[in-house]
């Protein structure tokens, strides 16, 4: 599996309009080979701003890879830089993990022998 991750400092009190614009959004993640999850985490609150994180799960760095261009992903992102000068403070920081351990309990374990 391949996590890619982006990282969002939003000024602080644009928090709602922040999600707004993700919830409103048509992201097409759907419709490529691999994707597995999304989520949008909202994190610590600093004086200026709150940090958020896109997190997007996929079976392989290559199937991420083919996301990034894809034209699902240039008409996810075609209104991103329209917010950012009411939102964001920088630019979103990426950052991607090949995921070397995994445990989730959404399937029953197998009984060890």
């Amino acid at each position: 599996m391949f996590i890619a991750m982006n990282r969002f400092k939003v000024a602080r009190g644009k928090e709602a309009d922040f999600e707004t614009v993700w919830r409103s959004r048509e992201s097409y993640l759907h419709e490529l080979e691999g994707f597995v999850e999304f989520s949008l985490l909202k994190g610590p609150e600093r004086e200026d701003h709150t940090l958020y994180s896109s997190h997007t799960v996929w079976r392989n760095r290559e199937n991420f890879r083919a996301w990034t261009t894809s034209d699902q992903f240039r008409k996810a992102h075609a209104r991103a830089g329209n917010d950012r000068p009411l939102n964001i403070l920088g630019h979103p920081e990426f950052e991607g993990f090949e995921v070397v351990l995994h445990e989730d309990n959404r399937a029953p374990r197998a009984a060890a022998e």
